[in-house]
């Protein structure tokens, strides 16, 4: 399994969204999916590798995150 420090936070990546659907309450609107879980780690347990899609999310003002 990937170590804390190589795992993705999906909380930061600008593909991430919380869904409406209480059984499946996160999202990927890269990949298109929903899942329980976050869907970089749903992403991992398929295919072993880290989540290709991540994309840093911009801060509010436009600039690169925090």
């Amino acid at each position: 399994m990937a170590e804390d420090k190589d795992r993705i936070d999906c909380l930061h990546c600008a593909h991430f969204y919380i869904t409406w659907d209480e059984r499946n309450p996160r999202g990927c609107k890269a990949l298109g999916f929903k899942s329980k879980e976050a869907p970089s780690a749903v992403v991992f347990r398929s295919s072993g590798m880290a989540c290709q899609m991540f994309e840093k999310k911009k801060d509010r003002r436009g600039r690169g995150g925090a």
